[in-house]
């Protein structure tokens, strides 16, 4: 199991428990940037199993790539992987050599789509709890917003307010609402995608600015004026970072939120439950919801549509993940 590092822990658990429920021996590579919290939780697991059935190696080194390494050694019959894109489609070529068996979860670029019927106040800040949880850095957070015209400008008041009045800092004080990026190479990209949404036209209507405090600190950002073509449109941003863009017709904002090369999650919002949900099931989305997103799906498969991902995991699917199928005709008598 190849880990990110957005949730070291639980990444861990949802890989390495079925794959052990199921008969296999298992190694974990953590993230280099979460390796503590990896290592300590196998410490203090280690001994419920037999040696050599839990497993974990780490490296931070250039030089040696241990993912590689792990994913070209014959012994390894089945890799599970979290993470970027880039990083998956290498797995998956060098996984190809001897035909391992791969499950991968890629990242998504989540569109919401806001109805003209919502109650403003209540969905801007079911999206803004969508968007920025863990500070936007999860899969599955609200990537994209598109809000029709007609109730766009309150809407963006809406969640401008929001963005503005939640405090950033220390995860460990618990009036915190939002912590740092995880890491400066995230950091980084983050603020890349500000300056270029700027540079593309988009106005930042909250945010926009690194925080003057140790740390990976970005303020919650809001930014209007984008569609299509946009760098904060078109690819995961994977931080507190949200585009509103506008639309018109139901139809069009189903089509614009399905052009995209991800398929992790989206959402629809609106008064009227039967036609949210006749829309939300026509995102081409492994994972949709109705006026929620991050919503409990526990039990259910997992995975993405597109490129974000190969095979399901969680609920009965682990079962197919984990095992392979044989058939067998049995003899009832000796020869």
């Amino acid at each position: 199991g190849i880990l990110p590092w957005n949730y070291p822990v639980a990444m861990f658990f949802m890989k390495f428990a079925p794959a052990v429920v199921l008969g296999n021996t298992f190694v974990a590579k953590p993230s280099p940037f979460t390796p503590l919290a990896t290592l300590k939780t196998c410490e203090l697991i280690k001994d419920c199993f037999p040696p050599g059935v839990l497993n974990i190696v780490t490296s931070a080194d250039a030089k040696f790539s241990c993912g590689a390494f792990l994913t070209g050694h014959p012994g390894i019959r089945k890799v599970s992987f979290t993470g970027s894109l880039p990083t998956g489609k290498a797995i998956m070529k060098s996984c190809a050599d001897d035909v391992k068996r791969v499950t991968l979860e890629l990242g998504g670029n989540d569109a919401a789509i806001i109805r003209k019927d919502c109650d403003v106040k209540k969905v801007a800040a079911g999206v803004f709890k969508g968007a920025f949880a863990n500070t936007g850095q999860v899969c599955v957070a609200i990537k994209r917003c598109y809000v029709h015209s007609s109730i766009y400008d309150e809407f963006l008041k809406e969640i401008k307010d929001l963005a503005t009045t939640a405090k950033v800092g220390d995860g460990m004080d618990p009036t915190t609402d939002y912590g740092p990026l995880n890491n400066k190479m995230q950091y980084d990209k983050v603020l890349s995608f500000i300056e270029d949404s700027q540079k593309e036209g988009g106005v930042i209507e909250a945010g926009g600015r690194a925080m003057d405090r140790k740390g990976y600190f970005i303020e919650p950002t809001i930014v209007s004026g984008l569609k299509e073509g946009a760098r904060l449109v078109d690819e995961e941003q994977f931080g507190p970072v949200l585009p509103i863009i506008k639309f018109d017709d139901d139809d069009d904002a189903v089509n614009r939120a399905n052009n995209s090369v991800f398929g992790l999650g989206g959402s629809v919002w609106s008064s009227d439950v039967e036609k949210a949900n006749e829309m939300a099931s026509r995102l081409q989305s492994g994972t949709v919801w109705v006026n929620e997103h991050l919503g409990n799906t526990n039990g259910a498969p997992f995975g993405g549509f597109k490129q974000s991902g190969l095979g399901r995991e969680c609920g009965t699917a682990d079962i197919a993940v984990w095992t392979e199928t044989q058939s067998a005709k049995l003899a009832k008598k000796n020869l």
